[in-house]
């Protein structure tokens, strides 16, 4: 295993096309060890993860965000994962969904996710709006999924590759490829693109062969493929403390009251990283002092966090 996850941003043929190429080996392990996945929504997150990475890093701004949720039919539930430059964070409804392998000795990620419903792309700017984008799910197997999220909200042609290998609870290699047609390209650099396709189709398992730098030369040879970029990658959760006061004033001021009064106290748990934060009946007591500033206000349906 390599020393780090990373991301490489490619350019080929002068500026042609977009590359991103990454390894999240160690990144889908830690998810895999904080929520104890079972092999398919190890693969399920890890493919999530590493697409949402993809946007993340594409985000100018140092504060900006993007956040992918993922609504399918399946047993998962709801999947979500955030990410900035570089930094990951994902949960779902359900992470120990246990499959039989599809025909093919593959793991059923589609039937784990649902092969109908809805990927959602919520981008935070640092402005007064979000951008949001959704798409249909094509097949609940995410990488397509990500393809028509780009081709449909973004007006971006894409192919998309996602992939991780599982032995267990061990995540042998997990990883990703985007690439992006800029506008202008020319016909027959695509029609070179999709030639090479099929090496990309089991991307998780071309890797444990080579390290990302030596695939993509041999991937985009005769394309002039240039590494412009490397950003590290990890798994980093952003709860604190001050957050999950922030999420228990949201409640209002007769929840915490309740709280206060019949639980004598309270415990957080980040949806994202399992860490709990315990909050005593005077530290309840405190934030109703508070909590009348906010007048009430309904509760986050995104928080971070559950009682």
């Amino acid at each position: 295993m390599a020393d780090r996850d990373e991301m490489l941003q490619i350019d080929l043929c002068g500026g042609q096309v977009r590359v991103m190429l990454c390894d999240t080996t160690r990144t889908v392990q830690r998810c895999t060890d904080i929520h104890e996945c079972t092999p398919v929504c190890s693969a399920a997150l890890g493919r999530l993860m590493t697409g949402t990475l993809m946007l993340g890093i594409m985000m100018k701004g140092e504060d900006e965000s993007v956040t992918v949720t993922i609504k399918g039919d399946g047993p998962m539930g709801s999947l979500v994962a955030v990410a900035d430059h570089g930094n990951v964070r994902a949960c779902a409804d359900d992470t120990q969904v246990e499959l039989p392998l599809r025909e093919d000795g593959k793991l059923d990620v589609g039937g784990a996710v649902g092969h109908s419903g809805r990927m959602s792309v919520i981008k935070d700017l640092g402005l007064k709006k979000n951008y949001i984008g959704q798409s249909e799910l094509v097949n609940g197997e995410i990488a397509m999924d990500f393809a028509q999220y780009f081709t449909v909200s973004e007006q971006q042609p894409s192919l998309v590759a996602l992939g991780v290998l599982v032995n267990g609870d061990r995540i042998l290699k997990a990883g990703g490829l985007l690439i992006q047609p800029l506008p202008g390209c020319p016909d027959e650099i695509i029609d070179q693109l999709e030639l090479r396709s099929p090496m990309f189709a089991d991307i998780s398992r071309e890797m444990t062969f080579a390290p990302i730098e030596q695939l993509c030369s041999d991937w985009f040879r005769g394309m002039d493929p240039v590494i412009l970029e490397r950003t590290p990658i990890a798994y980093q959760c952003t709860c604190s403390r001050e957050r999950m006061e922030k999420a228990l004033i949201s409640l209002g001021r007769k929840d915490l009251t309740n709280l206060a009064d019949e639980d004598h106290g309270a415990e957080l748990v980040c949806h994202f990283c399992r860490s709990r934060y315990a909050f005593s009946e005077n530290d309840l007591r405190e934030l109703i002092r508070n909590a009348s500033e906010h007048g009430g206000e309904k509760p986050d349906e995104n928080a971070d966090c559950e009682l």
